[in-house]
């Protein structure tokens, strides 16, 4: 047991249970209803930062994207009610994209549970669906019991976020109550019959290939799987937004399955004659709508190795299905001998020479060139630099011609919720100070947490933020055009000054219209020392990385006619 003090409060015992389990930052926006938190973060403010958000959605965006970063739970306090609800939208980017996160929320007082409080809600039925765990608390005693599970049931597994209703006089109350231990998480090993299957399998194959995804890598895991890859020839894809899970100058890499999906490597999928499928769970998109391998059963051999038991078999019936984590599973396929020789070594060679072939950008409409912009980036950050992307067609550019060298370098939400990217940058800046961030966000998005300037400022961040800004939301705009050509409605904006919003901030703000403007402002940006925007000015007809708005119109009325 962890020693401690006689007497504490319920706001002690939470925090002291954070200290010892390894947390160095807990991202919030004050309530009432947790005062007793703040109150002991005040005593713990030497090796606990905490870290002010100015809405509760960015702050638990914060969380979650240091649960990415770092693979321990991110944790978050928000107050009842509207605190809980704002913060809902990054516990259900945790739990899709399996981020290991707590949110805690200050709750109304014992007395009144039950009967619609003030700001009462009821957070067991609320996020019940989008957690893996979600409770209320009532008893201090009971208080280090629920918060060791609680980190327990974040990384275990399937990593993902859990959610405790913790009432505001329960955090006042004193109470002497020994700490929970902090239990070790459990990591499913692969047993040794399922390897030897596993190596069978992929010899008798022709034309396999391996997609990674997931969360709970390491740096050794993603070292350990690219020496497989090469050992035994694989191409290799990664899944939407995983991109740092491969080398992506690797000669095994074949590409990323996304939204916006090169054609080529789709039918190529379907080409495969053995899937080998490490970390994801084989969702919506990296099965392209679950096209690219039917459901139930796969015109493919399908081997899904996953650290959740509960995803073998869920939407997929695999030939062979294998519980694991990655690290254990990586450690394992790198120190086994190769399949030699690997007959499909022409098939690998192929599937990398189309990969490199989307490289080639297609052209960008208007005065501000995504290709050259990107090109420029790609150049100029070193290869550790985090970036973080939101929501939007602009990420195209970001997700297909920026090269994922080292893991967490890429910071996304999988779910494809707006917002994310400018906390997600922030947190960026505090787990890794040293480090470069670069957000890329859209108009829309940016005017869902461009607040958070305030935040990085206040904090000293140091985060470059490039608004792609074509005055509308260009997703909703694209799916418009394809199916109601010519008439938009709801999707255009008003923008403000945003170079004059970033100085209003005290940070750094610029104006980028032209192609040549764009690399004196990013390296003015990076050498601020400061907070940073880049608004830069995207033409409209630019809408997707490939096709422009108006041919985009016209294909939609032709297919009318």
């Amino acid at each position: 047991m962890t020693a401690h003090r006689s007497q504490r409060t319920g706001g002690e015992i939470v925090v002291e249970a954070l200290a010892a389990h390894g947390v160095d930052a807990v991202f919030q926006l004050p309530g009432e209803s947790f005062i007793p938190i703040l109150d002991a973060l005040h005593d713990r403010s030497n090796t606990i930062r905490t870290v002010t958000a100015r809405h509760e959605a960015a702050a638990a965006n914060m969380a979650e994207a240091y649960g990415k970063l770092t693979g321990r739970p991110g944790v978050c306090v928000v107050t009842r009610g509207p605190g809980a609800s704002h913060a809902s939208v990054s516990v259900h980017i945790a739990f899709q994209d399996s981020t290991p996160m707590i949110l805690l929320v200050g709750q109304a007082e014992r007395p009144t549970l039950g009967r619609e409080a003030f700001q009462e809600i009821d957070v067991p039925a609320m996020f019940g669906w989008t957690a893996k765990w979600a409770a209320q608390v009532t008893d201090t005693a009971r208080l280090p019991e629920a918060l060791s599970r609680a980190f327990h049931v974040a990384v275990s597994g399937r990593p993902g976020p859990v959610v405790l209703a913790l009432p505001g006089d329960m955090l006042a109350e004193v109470t002497d109550v020994p700490d929970a231990p902090v239990r070790p998480a459990i990591s499913a090993h692969p047993g040794a019959g399922g390897v030897a299957k596993l190596f069978e399998m992929l010899g008798a194959a022709h034309r396999p290939l391996m997609i990674l995804g997931g969360s709970g890598w390491t740096h050794d895991a993603r070292e350990d799987l690219m020496r497989f890859a090469e050992a035994n020839d694989l191409p290799t894809c990664v899944t939407f937004r995983r991109q740092d899970r491969f080398d992506s100058a690797h000669a095994n890499f074949a590409g990323d399955i996304a939204y916006a999906l090169d054609p080529t490597l789709a039918e190529r999928v379907r080409d495969a004659d053995l899937i080998l499928a490490i970390g994801t769970r084989l969702g919506e998109v990296a099965t392209g709508g679950y096209r690219l391998l039917e459901v139930p059963t796969p015109t493919q051999i399908l081997i899904h190795v996953h650290p959740g038991a509960e995803e073998l078999g869920r939407v997929y019936a695999p030939d062979l299905a294998i519980t694991a984590s990655v690290p254990n599973i990586a450690a394992v396929l790198a120190n086994h001998a190769a399949v030699s020789p690997a007959p499909w070594s022409d098939w690998r060679r192929q599937l990398r020479s189309e990969y490199e072939a989307t490289l080639a950008p297609a052209p960008c409409p208007g005065d501000l060139d995504m290709n050259e912009v990107m090109g420029c980036i790609a150049t100029t950050l070193p290869e550790d630099a985090i970036v973080t992307i939101d929501a939007g067609n602009f990420s195209q550019w970001v997700q297909r011609y920026y090269p994922y060298r080292r893991l967490h370098t890429q910071l996304a939400p999988c779910c494809g919720a707006m917002g994310y990217a400018i906390p997600a940058a922030n947190a960026a800046q505090i787990v890794h100070p040293e480090r470069r961030a670069v957000a890329f966000v859209g108009d829309g998005g940016f005017m869902m947490t461009g607040n958070e300037l305030a935040t990085a400022v206040q904090h000293g961040l140091t985060p470059v933020i490039c608004i792609v800004n074509n005055g509308m939301f260009g997703t909703i705009r694209m799916h418009q055009e394809r199916v109601f050509p010519g008439r938009p409605m709801g999707t255009a904006l008003v923008n403000p000054d945003f170079a004059a919003y970033a100085r209003s901030f005290g940070a750094f703000g610029a104006t980028v219209a032209k192609t040549q403007d764009f690399a004196p402002a990013f390296a003015e940006a990076l050498a601020s020392g400061q907070t940073a925007v880049l608004d830069l000015r995207l033409d409209p007809e630019a809408l997707t990385m490939r096709t422009s708005l108006s041919a985009l119109t016209q294909k939609g009325l032709a297919a009318q006619n």
